[in-house]
């Protein structure tokens, strides 16, 4: 068997606090070697990948996927999601127990187990439900869900209300060592709303879900982590107002984390009038930044496809999503893929699904929105894809360490490209970033160190010279 050399790339390993052009070894699916002569720690032939210019890092990890297996195949499977999350440049991820049925007993997680194994690209963990059926009235059974493998349980697209069920799932979860995933929604405060409760939902005459409905369940989780010394992650942060709570809580040594999407700090609610108007702190506006004035993507008012849960929130809301990453408040970036058909999108707004898809366009907002912006480095964004999720959920991933398997993710930071529907893995459609030109792209995704996933464009150095030589002789 030959070894897999990926040589002249720069290197980024935040676990071992690695940063430079080197040379990684990869043999038998794990990693052989990592330095400058890594080439000279196998007797094997070498097969030797150039990538100069690309980023060599862990591969990354998105904590929340929905593959809507089993049950609600028509919308994504595991083939097709894991599909998009190899094309994403994202080697591992964690997905959601709202599936047909619920993954609320060992039978339903060791199905969707099995079928990963046999047909996911990727690696693929499972979450338990925290209560049956997702139904926030009994606890599911924790301890055999965790025999079963599960690495966290939530109850995802849903919220546990009562406070006192909750109090014992965390209690519960101790003797267990598992995390608890949070989708933070306060039923009554949120009610029927569809989006943000603010100017935008006024204008369009959309009920409104305001903020508070989030930010009560973040202050409840905070006081029952304190209560429990059990350990507390909240969900797809939205507001300004629960990244302030978060803040404080850590500042006080309270076990809690949270998360953010890209949608959440790239849109704002005036999206969903069809407007641009979501501003950089410095004034510069999305569009105007990244160059595209005059070819910005355009929504029609009221697109089902801006309509997720949480909502898109406002600018301020969406400064300090930002602000809490770049200060550490928030640890995790995730996509809350979240796959929907085409003809469930198609309805009134009030109608519509929650949820967009986001594998295949994670990466590049998030360099785009944090790294091209100057508010984290890159090993600091590659720790919230890897270091961070694998920490929370006890995961041996997220890491170039000699012996590891190798899941390796190549991206190239600059590279720009639209992002259209023909391109896309997933079975469903339902993203608003259709158009957009966006700055970063993953161009191989290796899992046990097999690629699976290459872009098609991608040329090595020698064979784009070779390529374009004639050309530039002709001239």
């Amino acid at each position: 068997m030959k070894s897999l050399l990926l040589a002249n790339g720069r290197v980024i390993d935040p676990s071992n606090g690695l940063d430079e052009i080197t040379e990684v070894l990869i043999e038998d699916g794990k990693i052989r070697g990592v330095g400058r002569n890594a080439s000279e720690q196998t007797q094997r032939e070498l097969e030797r990948r150039d990538l100069t210019g690309m980023i060599v890092c862990p591969g990354l990890i998105d904590s929340h996927v929905h593959l809507r297996e089993p049950g609600q195949s028509g919308k994504e499977t595991i083939a097709s999601g894991t599909a998009a999350a190899a094309q994403g440049g994202f080697t591992s991820v964690v997905c959601m127990p709202n599936t047909s049925p619920p993954a609320e007993n060992p039978a339903t997680v060791a199905l969707i187990r099995e079928k990963a194994d046999r047909e996911g690209l990727v690696n693929v963990f499972v979450t338990g439900a925290i209560t049956r059926n997702l139904a926030g009235e009994e606890l599911a059974p924790i301890g055999s869900l965790k025999q079963a493998g599960v690495v966290a349980i939530t109850d995802d697209g849903h919220c546990v209300q009562n406070n006192e069920l909750m109090r014992r799932a965390l209690e519960y979860v101790r003797m267990l060592d598992l995390p608890v995933l949070d989708h933070c929604q306060d039923y009554s405060l949120v009610s029927d709303g569809v989006m943000h409760e603010g100017y935008w939902s006024s204008i369009l005459g959309l009920r409104g879900w305001p903020a508070v409905g989030e930010q009560t369940i973040v202050a409840r989780n905070i006081l029952l982590a304190e209560l429990t010394g059990s350990h507390v992650h909240c969900q797809h942060v939205s507001s300004a107002g629960s990244v302030r709570l978060l803040r404080e809580a850590k500042r006080r040594g309270i076990s809690i984390s949270g998360e953010a999407c890209p949608h959440h700090f790239t849109l704002t609610d005036a999206a969903v009038a069809g407007s641009d108007v979501f501003w950089d702190a410095d004034g510069k506006s999305f569009f105007e930044r990244f160059g595209q004035q005059g070819e910005r993507p355009y929504w029609p008012s009221y697109d089902t496809n801006l309509k997720m849960n949480p909502p898109l929130r406002s600018a301020e809301d969406r400064e300090a999503i930002l602000g809490g990453l770049a200060d550490g408040t928030l640890e995790i970036l995730c996509s809350d893929h979240a796959p929907h058909c085409d003809f469930e999108k198609e309805v009134e707004f009030d109608y519509a699904p929650f949820g967009i898809t986001g594998l295949e366009t994670e990466l590049a907002l998030c360099l785009m929105q944090l790294y091209h912006t100057g508010r984290l480095g890159l090993s600091e964004l590659i720790s919230k894809f890897t270091v961070a999720p694998a920490r929370l959920l006890r995961l041996a991933k997220g890491t170039l360490s000699v012996g590891a398997v190798a899941d390796v993710t190549i991206f190239d930071p600059e590279k720009e490209w639209v992002f259209e529907r023909k391109q896309s893995s997933s079975k469903s459609f339902n993203s608003p970033f259709y158009g957009w030109r966006l700055k970063g792209k993953a161009m191989a995704t290796l899992v046990g160190g097999k690629m699976v996933w290459s872009d098609p464009d991608y040329r090595e150095p020698a064979q784009a010279v070779a390529e374009t030589e004639p050309a530039d002789v002709a001239r």
